[in-house]
């Protein structure tokens, strides 16, 4: 690869590339566009959403149910055999629009390459079109440009650029050409680069490209994006599992029970056939797929409300598992402007709320601030306008009601040197007090070594060494503190007249701002309840170490103990050694895109599901890699939204954890909707099979258990995925991701109470067989099992009794057995219905038992959770 392009000198970065000051000519550039292609990114094949529609059949539920379906029409049951495939299309429809989302990272960041370059040609300034642009062109910025591709600054006059979607600093870079020492230097530390999809907002420069297209730094993210895979949610492994494990098992069963039913019980084929396709019916939960769909979504609904968008309806199931919250630090966990924490003058640290104007140092500081400044805050919005720094130098003079637009009308700039990276300072000439003042601020070091005097509270006194060796200590332990600090500065002219570079000279030292973005105040205390709810925070910032350890300190992020970790060290790590020290790292600053993939791999490697937050382009990758990828709504990028499942309208750290919280009452909801749906559908089982093994005649029609499992069983499903959460979630641990859905609990419960809902099934088949044949004891066991199932809604909102959950507390169980019950009367009662749904007249007695056998089983289980209450108090 040979020596890095900002360890060049501008004359190497030229000669390298084979270009001057004059560029290239017309023909070389063609000749190099036709070797290394267009500036542009390219884009990797995508699954059609044919090929994600058709995905949707390999699931072996499915190819049951396609068997079933397929045996019953060979027999003529063309009814059933329309239903369910009714019931696949409708499941791979909800699938494809799930499984499809909006894969538009790249075109996003085709979105940010500039349109037009402008770049020397033969000694000559041209237009072309980005795409044109080659390695060796001379590319000329100025403020406003969209930069076209990477490139060495050759030479540049104040040139400012705005690297935030490649960095996460919203800070603009000072660029100058001069080279850079060390291979392993951060991005946002290339000083003499820029960089494409980056903006220039302030001077001009020329840049000799050395890269385009996918060998660029935005492209290298955009390949990056190829290769992150997206890992399936704890739940889609779960369900994937039971799915496999149920399939496999109701094919033995229907073996079995087809078997049983030809040799023992002298059945036909055909009705042994669908003897055996009702219990595949009775077994498959149908509607699983879409009710889970659907309390996903209910999900997404509320966190919607709450400042939490969920782009992929399985995230929403993830953030219940989440264990390690991989937070970007600008925006999400601070505030996202520089605000001025506290001033020195005067040998004094002054606490920004304490500035007094009455002081004369204090006053003379805050005056500088003001005046030598060109943010402006915005009269009709109030919006700040300009450099971070200088809004925050601004606001101390609107924090102590100064009339910013009158005071500065009043004491205008009648001259100025406009602040550059060689001098770092900046200086406005005002007529203050009746005398001519050169008002200055920049870099401390610069401004104290032209300091000959320092003021103090009895005016402007020879400043001494030790006078700066006091004001250096202060620098330090300020800049230890992860303090970003700006000297001031003042010197009377002897006239109002044109300046120059020797006036910056001969300065009263006035003093020192303090200035940092702080944390929000709402972050502190989301830390505290991501710990308290077993989750870690980790900081991962594109800014400095010291900073970022000042900030994750106060904000509770890094303890004793821990440490901060930077990009050039994390290179130096094998995958061993990052996996070694990873639970002490509370800090990772001045990363790259691919240090943060390693650093999600890694979490994810210790079986961890983890969230990463993010709002630049380089944040994308990892975002995409990550189990929850949340991207910032505010400032966040198109990439990056795109990259991410969810998004915050609030860039508030806080909003995640409570997306948590939600997310763990969703699993809760869908593992008692599974509990619901499963015992259902085992009551259902036992009883085929109880029929089978006692060669009785087959107690449901397939059509019945159809109608029982999408429709009797859907309404009060999804009102279980509406049950309100607990509110202790985020005093529970994060749940295993490795641990089933059906755990050994939950089965048990499963099988119990599905044995309970069979027994009252099978009492009412043998009441309506003994005493009006066989259509009567099939609409009897039909009716039961479908009344069961609504009563049982009320077991399945949770563990505890309906007068302890309240029976009022969700209103949509209720609901649910209202339609489910009138739905049934329905197929009881109105006649034209009968021959559908195979049904037959039914007695006001036989009524009366179907409705007592029903409840029972509700009863009984209500009746065991109050003595479990009473006697073991859980």
């Amino acid at each position: 690869m040979g020596v890095q392009p900002f360890r060049l000198t501008a004359e190497e970065a030229l000669q390298r590339q084979g270009s001057n000051l004059d560029g290239l000519s017309f023909e070389e550039a063609s000749a190099r566009l036709a070797r290394f292609g267009e500036n542009q990114l390219v884009d990797a094949g995508k699954k059609s959403v044919l090929s994600v529609f058709f995905e949707q059949f390999k699931d072996l539920l499915v190819i049951v149910l396609i068997a079933a379906a397929g045996i019953s029409l060979a027999s003529g049951h063309v009814e059933s055999t329309i239903v369910i495939f009714a019931v696949i299309l409708l499941n791979a429809v909800l699938g494809t629009l799930q499984t499809v989302k909006a894969e538009q990272s790249l075109a996003s960041l085709k979105d940010m390459s500039a349109p037009v370059a402008r770049v020397m040609r033969g000694g000559e300034r041209v237009e072309i079109l980005a795409s044109e642009v080659v390695p060796g062109d001379l590319l000329v910025l100025e403020a406003g440009d969209l930069i076209a591709a990477d490139g060495r600054i050759v030479e540049s006059f104040s040139l400012k650029v705005n690297e935030s979607a490649l960095t996460g600093e919203s800070s603009a870079v000072e660029k100058n050409s001069l080279p850079i020492e060390g291979d392993n230097v951060a991005i946002g530390d290339r000083e003499n680069m820029v960089f494409s999809g980056s903006l220039a907002i302030y001077g001009r420069a020329y840049a000799v490209v050395t890269a385009t297209g996918m060998a660029t730094e935005i492209g290298r993210i955009a390949s990056l994006m190829n290769e992150t895979k997206e890992r399936k949610t704890p739940l889609q492994e779960s369900l994937d599992a039971f799915s496999a494990k149920l399939a496999i098992g109701v094919a033995i069963v229907c073996v079995v029970v087809f078997l049983l039913s030809v040799f023992r019980s002298g059945m036909g084929i055909v009705d042994s056939l669908m003897f055996a396709v009702a219990l595949a019916v009775a077994a498959i939960p149908e509607a699983l797929g879409s009710i889970v769909t659907i309390v996903l979504a209910i999900g997404t609904q509320k966190m919607a409300k709450q400042h939490a968008i969920i782009k992929d309806l399985k995230a929403v199931e993830s953030l219940g598992s989440v264990s390690v919250i991989c937070s970007d630090k600008t925006g999400t966990l601070t505030q996202n402007r520089m605000t001025v924490q506290m001033i020195y003058v005067d040998g004094r640290l002054v606490p920004f709320e304490e500035i007094d104007l009455a002081d004369e140092p204090e006053r003379q500081l805050v005056e500088i601030g003001l005046l030598a400044s060109d943010a402006t805050t915005d009269e009709k919005t109030g919006a700040a306008l300009g450099d971070p720094t200088e809004v925050a130098l601004v606001q101390i003079g609107d924090s102590l009601a100064i009339d910013e637009m009158a005071y500065r009308a009043e004491h205008p700039r009648l001259r100025e040197l406009a602040f550059d990276s060689d001098r770092k300072l900046m200086s406005t000439l005002h007529e203050l007090r009746g005398e001519p003042l050169l008002l200055t601020k920049g870099a401390l070091d610069v401004l104290l070594g032209r300091s000959s005097a320092i003021l103090t509270a009895r005016g402007a006194k020879p400043i001494t060494e030790a006078d700066k060796a006091e004001v250096l200590r202060v620098n330090d332990r300020l800049s230890q503190d992860g303090l970003r600090v700006l000297a001031f500065a003042m010197r009377p002219l002897d006239a109002v007249r044109d300046l120059s570079i020797e006036d910056e000279d001969g300065y009263v030292f006035v003093g020192l701002a303090a200035m940092m973005d702080p944390p929000r105040p709402e972050a502190v205390a989301a830390v505290a309840d991501a710990r308290g709810a077993g989750i870690r925070t980790v900081m991962i910032t594109g800014d400095h170490k010291v900073t970022a350890s000042a900030i994750a300190r106060e904000l509770g992020i890094m303890d004793e103990g821990e440490i901060a970790v930077d990009g050039v060290e994390l290179d130096a790590m094998s995958e061993a050694d990052l996996d070694e020290v990873l639970p002490f790292v509370a800090v990772y600053a001045r990363v790259s895109p691919e240090h943060k993939i390693r650093i999600v791999s890694a979490w994810q490697r210790r079986g961890n599901i983890v969230a990463m937050t993010g709002d630049g382009v380089n944040d994308a990758p990892a975002l995409k890699k990550a189990d929850i990828g949340v991207a910032m709504g505010i400032t966040g990028t198109e990439v990056s939204k795109d990259a991410a499942s969810m998004i915050l309208t609030d860039d508030n750290f806080a909003t995640i954890v409570r997306a948590v919280a939600n997310g763990r009452a969703v699993y809760t909801n869908i593992k008692n909707t599974v509990h619901f749906l499963l015992s259902g559908n085992m009551a259902g089982i036992i009883c085929v099979l109880f029929a089978s093994i006692a060669a009785l005649p087959a107690p449901f029609a397939p059509v019945h258990l159809l109608f029982i499992n999408l429709l009797t069983d859907s309404l009060p499903a999804i009102s279980i995925g509406m049950e309100p959460a607990n509110d202790d979630l985020l005093d529970q641990k994060p749940r295993d991701p490795k641990a089933p859905i059906l755990d050994r609990t939950l089965l048990g419960q499963i099988g119990s109470e599905g044995l309970l809902i069979a027994a009252a099934t099978i009492a009412a088949f043998f009441i309506g067989l003994n005493g009006s044949g066989e259509a009567v004891a099939m609409t009897m066991a039909f009716a039961t099992l479908s009344l069961a199932r609504l009563f049982h809604g009320f077991n399945c909102r949770g563990d505890a009794t309906i007068m302890h959950l309240g029976l009022l507390s969700n209103p949509y169980t209720l609901m649910a057995f209202g339609a489910g019950v009138l739905l049934l009367a329905a197929v009881l009662f109105v006649p034209f219905l009968h021959p559908l749904i195979q049904v037959a007249d039914v007695t006001m007695g036989q009524v009366g038992a179907i409705v007592a056998l029903a409840f029972a089983p509700t009863f009984f289980i209500q009746l065991y959770r109050a003595c479990r209450k009473a006697f073991v108090g859980r």
